[in-house]
């Protein structure tokens, strides 16, 4: 992040990233699931919940633009990283002390700005740093130690909430918001390790050209050179963006898997709240399907060498959209639904770095960080309005037909692209 990528310590930066990135998602998936109890524990019903879940995505939706052209001007995007954590660390201490739906839907906005923040100066960092054919691979281990926290966030949410104990019962609440508080916590630890990072690059590694040398070499791509991108293209909007043949197919692509880990979270514990499922078992459920997404990201560099990056795309949205139907119809057989959590899991893992990679490949290098801007505009976009869609669906079929729906949309973008030539 601080340095292009250097011959003697190759990626680097990367590894700093990717572990202040295990971090926040842990907490982030910590915290989510979370939410919902507190929520049943404040009386909310589907509707109500689906609402607090579009809630996480609004403000993010209205500054993800400006703050994609922020990531295209600033020259040291640790900073923003760095507020990422420390906004998500205060949007869960906020949930923690939430006396009423009003304010959980506020704090869980909150939440939803930080882990923009930290996302999209993350993305902007690969996008500026990595060579292109090296995307794959970067954008791969980013979203892996996303998944690494997919599986930590919902099993220690679990073994917090216990089984056997009543939804509004003072030991549950007592749990739910200590469980606020180690997310707030694990944030938190994510800012010494970008910390330790920045001393490192600072000491040993002096630039003998001085600041303003370093500074540009900053913007440079990996390869050292020094890329001439004023008045090569005009300034990025989101309407050029769009534009670009292929960007709005790959966004709503995006969009479907983005939306698919946000209602499973949101809603496979109220099924399994109805079917009598503890928490504990929605944990380890939870914690399959990010367990199968790391696996498929940690694969996808040797994938994407055998397979073109379409094939691997229709795979992800095909297979997640088949398999991640069942597990609500048979979350009373743990077992089962597990496996089908695991291979929708493996499926929804391939697709989020692969979109990431062709959005930034589509567009000029200059606008790479207000197109990644544009496709997390789309995904606030779809996590505002498919929990609130999939909450109304919700409230005729159960908690079930939330996630039948959304499997409905990743169906229909499968389709969508397999139209496209």
């Amino acid at each position: 992040m601080a340095r292009g990528v250097r011959a003697a310590r190759p990626g680097a930066w990367l590894w700093f990233l990717v572990v202040s990135a295990a971090l926040t998602q842990t907490a982030l998936n910590l915290v989510r699931p979370v939410t919902t109890y507190k929520l049943l524990s404040l009386d909310a019903d589907s509707v109500t919940v689906g609402l607090v879940t579009a809630a996480y995505a609004v403000i993010p939706l209205v500054t993800a633009m400006w703050l994609g052209r922020v990531t295209d001007r600033v020259r040291e995007l640790r900073t923003m990283v760095l507020l990422g954590a420390l906004v998500l660390a205060l949007g869960s201490v906020a949930l923690s002390i939430a006396p009423n739906v009003a304010l959980v839907a506020v704090a869980s906005a909150l939440l939803g700005m930080g882990h923009l923040v930290f996302t999209i100066a993350g993305q902007s960092a690969i996008a500026r740093h990595a060579p292109d054919d090296q995307l794959d691979q970067g954008f791969g281990w980013f979203t892996a130690a996303f998944s690494v926290g997919q599986l930590a966030g919902p099993l220690l949410a679990g073994a917090l909430l216990g089984s056997g104990r009543s939804v509004d019962s003072p030991e549950r609440l007592a749990d739910i918001d200590l469980a606020f508080w180690i997310g707030a916590g694990l944030s938190f630890l994510a800012v010494p390790v970008l910390l330790v990072r920045a001393r490192t690059a600072r000491s040993g590694r002096a630039d003998p050209r001085g600041d303003a040398a370093s500074a540009a070499e900053q913007a440079a791509p990996a390869t050292g050179e020094l890329e001439v991108v004023q008045g090569a293209a005009p300034r990025a909007s989101m309407l050029r963006i769009l534009k670009v043949p292929g960007v709005p197919s790959h966004m709503l692509a995006s969009l479907a898997l983005l939306a698919m880990l946000d209602i499973l979270t949101a809603f496979l514990p109220l099924v399994g709240e109805r079917a009598g499922v503890s928490p504990a078992w929605i944990g380890v459920l939870l914690a399959v399907r990010g367990g199968a997404s790391i696996v498929s990201r940690v694969l996808l560099p040797w994938l994407a060498r055998r397979m073109s990056r379409r094939t691997l795309l229709l795979i992800s949205l095909y297979g997640a959209g088949c398999t991640l139907a069942v597990p609500p119809a048979v979350i009373t057989v743990p077992w089962l639904a597990a496996v089908l959590l695991f291979v929708g899991g493996f499926c929804l893992g391939l697709g989020q770095p692969i979109t990431m990679t062709l959005v930034s490949t589509s567009v000029p290098s200059s606008w790479r960080g207000s197109a990644l801007a544009v496709r997390l505009v789309g995904n606030r976009v779809g996590q505002v309005a498919m929990p609130l869609l999939a909450g109304l669906v919700a409230a005729p079929l159960g908690p079930a037909g939330a996630i039948w729906f959304t499997c409905t949309v990743l169906l229909v973008s499968g389709l969508e692209k397999t139209l496209r030539r």
